[in-house]
């Protein structure tokens, strides 16, 4: 799931295209969170755009081809936003050098890179992503790479998405065994081994990338409509994230930013509370007592989340939060899709088909829109920034009903040219009406919705700003 660079660009309607990238940055106005410690994000940070993905290029060069430019320029904004940088695999000597080619550039223009490292073992569970390093061995040796390229650079780091979600033989905090269950045969290892291993491989990661002075580091936080708070606190505990920076909420979701605040805050209220010595230290490793998104509050009903604030006020005691957390506001600006409407005429799906679409609803919806811009300037003590994290424009993975994120009665609903064979019909989305890119790949059908149902919209420039290359 990386961007990649431009390596050329001919013709007349290209070169108007190459002209809409700029290495532009967001910059905050207002200190907000104490800079006193070098891992801290300085309040005055400015994000690093990287170069885009070379399928966005593809699609300014068609849109201009079709004298569209009004979407053309919406593309090119969203394009021209600051973003994050993933690295999914390769040897330590490649991403050694790929991680230093970023933050290099990045430097060169007095911006700080966002980066993603993406290459835990038995990474998404063998799902839509999978991948990762072979052994702890191979992950910790990637890890020396990663942090090497690094070296005395400022950067953002996000160490591995879902990871904390999405853990080998998992047990939650309420002692219900979870789903991710992999094949282990070839590895030596027990299915309690592996789950182990899941925690030492991002302490190391954490121990090996925070001993850069300038590296600020976030772990897996998932977000609100996953799991609980004091189940997400306990594990980014084990995970070593008192010895980071902080945590990171949403990436690649799409859940509203109002409910992240609170949620990454009570994350870290929680962290406080359950490693408070007050009165004896009754509370210590007790993050099953914090309350959560689930209760006292109604999940499904933000009115009722003030109960959770309330709970929080008048538990904490002495504790003081100071976990920080950022959020990505990628693709959020219009929530989650419900899925609902394709109940109701012309659709008529049937209640399971509902209720399946819903549990996929995480994988290219439709009608979604762009969030805040990355920013450090959040107003909020715990939010360190909004970033955007996962590529707007990028497929999350061929979501079809092959892979589980999809259903569909095409006996209640279909349309001329969608496939008739049962075999193809799982493959196929049809809530796009097309069978999805793969994962990582550009999908011009939804870059083009995010960019045009952006909350707060995209303001393009016209004309088109100067090129950095």
């Amino acid at each position: 799931m990386g961007t990649y660079p431009i390596r050329s660009v001919s013709g007349g309607v290209a070169l108007a295209a190459c002209a809409v990238l700029t290495m532009t940055t967001a910059a905050a106005a207002t200190p907000i969170h104490d800079a006193s410690s070098p891992h801290t994000i300085p309040p005055h940070a400015r994000l690093y755009t990287p170069p885009p993905d070379k399928g966005a290029i593809k699609q300014i060069t068609d849109l201009l081809k079709a004298r569209d430019v009004r979407d053309a320029r919406l593309i090119a904004e969203m394009i021209s936003t600051p973003q994050a940088v993933w690295f999914t695999g390769g040897t330590p000597d490649q991403v050694r050098r790929d991680v230093h080619r970023v933050v290099t550039k990045a430097a060169a223009h007095h911006a700080i890179p966002v980066l993603v490292a993406y290459n835990i073992p038995f990474r998404d569970c063998s799902q839509y992503s999978a991948g990762g390093a072979v052994d702890t061995a191979a992950y910790e040796a990637w890890i020396d790479g990663f942090a090497a390229g690094i070296g005395d650079k400022r950067a953002i780091v996000l160490l591995e998405p879902d990871s904390l979600g999405i853990i080998p033989y998992n047990t939650d905090i309420n002692g219900n065994a979870e789903w991710c269950k992999p094949d282990l045969s070839g590895t030596g290892l027990t299915p309690d081994e592996a789950n182990q291993a899941r925690y030492d491989q991002l302490n190391y990661a954490v121990d090996a990338l925070e001993a850069h002075r300038n590296v600020s580091v976030y772990l897996d936080g998932t977000h609100s409509g996953w799991l609980g708070v004091g189940d997400i606190a306990q594990r980014l505990v084990r995970a070593g994230v008192q010895r980071a920076q902080g945590f990171f909420v949403n990436v690649s979701n799409y859940q509203t930013t109002e409910r992240q605040i609170k949620y990454g805050t009570w994350i870290s209220e929680c962290i406080a509370f359950a490693n408070d010595p007050e009165e004896g230290g009754w509370r210590l490793g007790h993050y099953s007592w914090c309350a959560s998104q689930y209760y006292p509050a109604n999940p499904n009903d933000f009115s009722t989340w003030v109960q959770t604030d309330q709970w929080y006020a008048s538990n904490l005691g002495t504790a003081v939060p100071t976990t920080h957390f950022v959020i990505d506001t990628s693709r959020n600006g219009r929530g989650p899709n419900d899925m609902t409407a394709y109940a109701a005429a012309p659709y008529n799906q049937p209640a399971s088909v509902i209720s399946a679409l819903q549990g996929g609803s995480w994988c290219n919806p439709p009608g979604r829109g762009l969030g805040l811009r990355p920013t450090v300037n959040t107003g909020v003590p715990l939010l360190d920034a909004y970033l955007w994290v996962k590529i707007p424009g990028e497929s999350d993975g061929q979501c079809d009903a092959a892979g589980g994120a999809r259903a569909w009665d095409y006996s209640a609903y279909t349309e001329p040219g969608w496939p008739t064979d049962p075999s193809q019909q799982a493959l196929f989305d049809p809530l796009w009406g097309l069978y999805d890119p793969p994962a990582g790949q550009w999908f011009p059908q939804q870059a083009l919705q995010l960019a045009q149902l952006a909350v707060p919209p995209l303001q393009p420039q016209w004309p088109v700003p100067p090129v950095h290359h």
